[in-house]
């Protein structure tokens, strides 16, 4: 303002200027503040990627030594490079009391093609004191075997002089007048489904070895073993809803079935998993909306372990049914802003990281539900109770835009469910086992890209649940799958639960 012209202005004009002064520097003032913000935000993304480029990828946090400097992120290219400018270190001298590496021996349940070589000089009169013994572990490729079925049939002359017929019966064939048997079947569903091969590929391996197999037949042969596992199948699910414990996730999966032409459509892989009896559920549902999980879940009752999206929610109001939340969530978002606010974010996850200690301890010492449900009243629940104090100081302290506080917003919102954890032994702290159920459908994806039809995504998820059932009670799949194949064609509906994969007590 020209003081000189003061003397000149009305009272009017004069608080006119002074309006028109404030208002310019609120803008400017308003102007600095999101300039210093967005500054804020390009800091943080530019320290993730540097994170992605150079750091690790592990959510494990580690608590910083405070006698230990820390090198600038930024400098991480300029330390490799120097790094590989200087000599090679020599080599360091091998302590001669160091115990050498010993070969494991090969497992007995392998056969030994024995092979005995005699000396080249002549040994007659010799005393043989011994053998030195030799093994090496060598592959043949599988081969197609015809298994070729010769029925007796013979005549019989009736009093009446008519001639009868007898004939041996064919035992049950997994696929009635079909050339496929169990174990060629399990090869093909396990190869595409377990080693994540495409249906394409074995034809091309089959053509290989001598025989024409199209891809549209085994695809035909995957539809018909799903026809004769659904029963199966259906039991699987009903035994995960009596467990009173399902832990849930999803993950998307590519249907070519889709309206949109030259378009795929975009399904969704839904799990549930009860982590107690070890059994694993995938179902197939076209969206993500809250109508799949709403049906699968119609008549369930007891604890439901979710992450963060919001169609479990809806859950909580249900009765008898209790969510419970995944501390992993949690951590994963106060690790994402540790960059942006060590201090915070550093101390959060230390707390964490005490919780999960706990749990490594209860799980070293293998102790039942009813006595880790001690443990974590004794040393979990103060740590939880302090987060929770934390929480309740410093919510309003962070910008919600910021990692910090999307951070401190997200674990604010689903704390009540992360420490129900602490109400029942047999909860877990985390929604891991489910996410870990779901990586095969992920790594297969990428070898296959996507499902050909609806129906074929929820053959996927039948034998999807197969599998993962196997995995988390150790069984061999091809052997369960093979023998399944086998016998279920035959085996009683009503005692259908015995042919499940699950290690017998």
């Amino acid at each position: 303002m020209d003081h000189t012209a003061l003397g000149t202005m009305t009272k009017d004009e004069l608080l006119a200027e002074l309006l028109r002064e404030r208002s310019e520097r609120t803008l400017i003032a308003s102007q600095k503040a999101a300039a210093e913000s967005r500054n804020a935000e390009l800091e943080f993304e530019l320290a993730q990627l540097k994170r992605m480029i150079f750091g690790s990828k592990s959510e494990r946090f580690v608590a910083p030594n405070p006698n230990q400097l820390e090198l600038d992120l930024g400098l991480a290219v300029e330390i490799a490079r120097e790094e590989a400018k200087k000599e090679p270190k020599p080599k360091r001298e091998k302590n001669p009391d160091a115990k050498k590496p010993v070969r494991q021996p090969i497992p007995d349940k392998f056969p030994r093609n024995v092979v005995v070589i005699e000396p080249s000089e002549d040994t007659t009169g010799m005393e043989h004191i011994g053998d030195e013994v030799t093994e090496e572990l060598e592959y043949t490729p599988g081969t197609l075997v015809v298994n070729q079925y010769r029925r007796k049939k013979y005549a019989a002359k009736a009093p009446d002089g008519s001639t009868r017929i007898v004939c041996a019966t064919l035992h049950s064939r997994p696929i009635e007048k079909g050339i496929p048997g169990p174990g060629l079947l399990a090869k093909v569903i396990i190869d595409k489904y377990a080693d994540h091969l495409p249906l394409y590929r074995q034809s091309q391996r089959f053509a290989r070895e001598g025989i024409d197999i199209p891809v549209s037949t085994m695809a035909d042969w995957v539809a018909r073993c799903c026809d004769l596992l659904d029963p199966l199948y259906q039991k699987l699910r009903q035994k995960i809803l009596e467990s009173g414990y399902v832990q849930a996730d999803e993950t998307p999966i590519k249907v070519l079935d889709s309206e949109k032409k030259g378009a795929a459509h975009k399904g969704w892989h839904w799990t549930y998993q009860s982590p107690v009896l070890g059994l694993v559920l995938f179902d197939y549902r076209p969206g993500r909306s809250r109508s799949g999980p709403a049906y699968v879940l119609r008549d369930y009752k007891g604890w439901l372990q979710t992450d963060g999206y919001s169609v479990y929610e809806d859950f909580e109001n249900r009765e008898k049914i209790f969510l419970v939340g995944c501390m992993a969530h949690v951590r994963r978002y106060f690790e994402k802003a540790l960059d942006y606010d060590r201090e915070n974010a550093g101390w959060v996850l230390g707390k964490i990281r005490e919780l999960y200690a706990i749990e490594r301890v209860a799980r070293e010492k293998k102790l039942d539900h009813q006595a880790r449900e001690a443990l974590r009243g004794q040393e979990a629940m103060p740590i939880v109770s302090e987060l929770g104090a934390w929480l309740r100081e410093n919510f309003k302290k962070f910008l919600p835009k910021s990692p910090m506080g999307e951070a401190v917003q997200y674990f604010m919102g689903r704390f009540q469910y992360v420490a129900r954890y602490l109400k029942d032994g047999q909860l877990e702290i985390d929604n891991n086992l489910a996410e870990n159920a779901i990586r095969p459908i992920a790594i297969g994806r990428k070898n296959y890209l996507f499902a050909g039809s609806h129906e074929g995504a929820e053959r996927a998820a039948m034998l999807y649940s197969f599998l993962g059932t196997c995995k988390r009670n150790g069984i061999e799949p091809f052997t369960w799958l093979r023998d399944t194949l086998a016998k279920i064609q035959d085996h009683p509906v009503n005692r259908i639960e015995e042919l499940l994969p699950i290690r017998k007590p």
